[in-house]
């Protein structure tokens, strides 16, 4: 016999058929006896009768949370039974027969509220049975629809869905690099992406002309609450565009997506406004202005676009650094000045945010496209000659033979999906987080390696720093 799910019964009244998922709760009227049985799709109720003395026996032994597969006939619920707050409260299933397939220890915490009460740590070295939560499973099938919209999204409008390189070259980005040993040539190592950045410009020399990419990203930053060591965001680029136009398929997508999946949402301005980071700071004192009108209206979606950024900033140490990416262009009144390494502190980049109720949720840029005028901005930043080729000559090799006008942007899908879902952290939203200082406390990661491994990789581990990570741990 076939399984049904759950929220399939409802369909089948005065039909055997076979359902299986998790004891949720196990109660006795009488003599009868009633388990909730929980899958994925929602909880149907189950009836034991004592004349049905085998079966029966054996539902008093249930616990909450064992695993069980049962068969029986769906009937309707008597009215002043019905339930209307589940999908399947106008019907039950009478058991004939049950087969225990797991059972199961009492567990850590209860699933059965929000789980905000309970420590990180504990949810996290239990998260397989913390996502058993009714919160959380939604939250990841959320996860699931806005992801596939912007992949139909995106695909009527002829852009294509390519991946890119997890292990590619460490270059610097903005953030720690994570780096990955190579054994097949000692001492060398590839780094994990802190973005595709440099491969997606270089899938528009490709004449790709419109990529995506729902992409993984690593960067090894200090612990903050709305960031992990790795997360993801989508990737686009698009050739021949100028900023409007990565701003209005970014707008588009965006109501889309609210209009279609989030029908209690509301946008409070379309077009969404464009603010200058002058403006957002004399005004706001943060380049993330939360611009609702009513800001304990959880509903308010106050969407905004700042422009108009510095392309460099001092270093602490003295010089010159971006403030967003190296592979931006300045806006085009200030060409020249990159050309010519003069008026540093004034040049204003194409950079473009997208900012949601305080959160910067995404970021994009049109691109430096030429080789000429990307070597400059290295320059600005201190590079020598040889440390440009080094790191940057295979981008610079491939705008040499012809690459198109091209910009993008990248959201952090986590953190626009943490908004939506109305969650403070998003942690909520991703299925396996790490901790904020960056720990898998479930997979006990990170941890030491056997010696030889190590030893196949050419490395070695100094006393001194074991024993300086025993001691921060501490």
């Amino acid at each position: 016999m076939a399984r049904f799910t759950i929220i399939d019964t409802a369909k089948h009244v005065g039909e055997k058929i076979k359902v299986s998922g998790w004891a949720d709760t196990v109660r006795a009227h009488g003599k009868i006896l009633f388990i909730d049985l929980r899958d994925r799709s929602g909880f149907l109720q189950l009836v034991f009768i004592p004349s049905n003395k085998e079966v029966y026996e054996i539902a008093k032994e249930i616990r909450s949370e064992w695993v069980i597969e049962v068969q029986g006939q769906i009937v309707k619920r008597p009215e002043n039974m019905v339930n209307p707050n589940m999908e399947t409260g106008t019907v039950e299933m009478v058991v004939d027969s049950i087969i225990v397939l797991a059972k199961s220890e009492t567990l850590p915490f209860s699933i059965e509220e929000s789980g905000y009460e309970i420590s990180e740590e504990v949810r996290m070295k239990y998260r397989y049975l913390d996502l058993r939560r009714q919160r959380l499973k939604n939250n990841l099938i959320s996860r699931h629809n806005i992801i596939k919209f912007i992949r139909n999204f995106l695909d009527q409008e002829s852009f294509i869905e390519i991946e890119t390189p997890n292990l590619t070259k460490s270059t610097p980005e903005g953030a720690r690099d994570y780096i990955v040993p190579s054994r097949m040539q000692p001492g060398n190592f590839y780094a994990l992406p802190q973005s595709p950045q440099q491969y997606k410009q270089l899938l528009m020399v490709a004449g790709i002309e419109k990529y995506f990419q729902i992409a993984r990203c690593f960067r090894d930053e200090d612990p903050r609450g709305d960031r992990q060591p790795e997360f993801t965001q989508l990737d686009m680029e698009m050739s021949f565009v100028q900023m409007q136009d990565v701003m209005d398929v970014t707008e588009r997508l965006l109501i889309s997506i609210v209009k279609n999946l989030f029908l209690e949402k509301k946008i409070q301005e379309v077009p969404f406004p464009k603010i200058t980071y002058k403006e957002a700071i004399e005004k706001y004192g943060t380049d993330r202005p939360d611009t609702r009108k009513d800001k304990n209206d959880k509903n308010t979606l106050a969407f905004c676009w700042v422009v108009d950024f510095p392309f460099f900033e001092k270093k602490d140490e003295g010089g010159w650094t971006f403030t967003h990416n190296p592979f931006s262009a300045s806006k085009p009144e200030f060409f020249k000045d990159i050309l010519d390494k003069k008026n540093i502190g004034d040049i204003l980049t194409t950079q473009y945010d997208i900012v949601l109720n305080g959160w910067e949720i995404g970021g994009g840029s049109i691109r430096n496209h030429t080789p000429e005028a990307l070597e400059k901005v290295f320059e600005i930043m201190g590079y020598k000659t040889a440390d440009i080729k080094e790191k940057f000559g295979h981008i610079l090799t491939a705008f040499s033979f012809g690459a198109p006008p091209h910009g993008g942007i990248a959201w952090g899908l986590d953190r626009f999906i943490t908004l939506m879902l109305n969650e403070a952290n998003i942690r909520e939203v991703i299925a396996f987080p790490k901790t904020g200082d960056g720990r898998d406390i479930m997979m006990q990661a990170p941890n030491l390696v056997s010696k030889k491994q190590l030893k196949e990789l050419s490395i070695s581990i100094t006393k001194k720093s074991i024993s300086k990570k025993v001691t921060n741990k501490k």
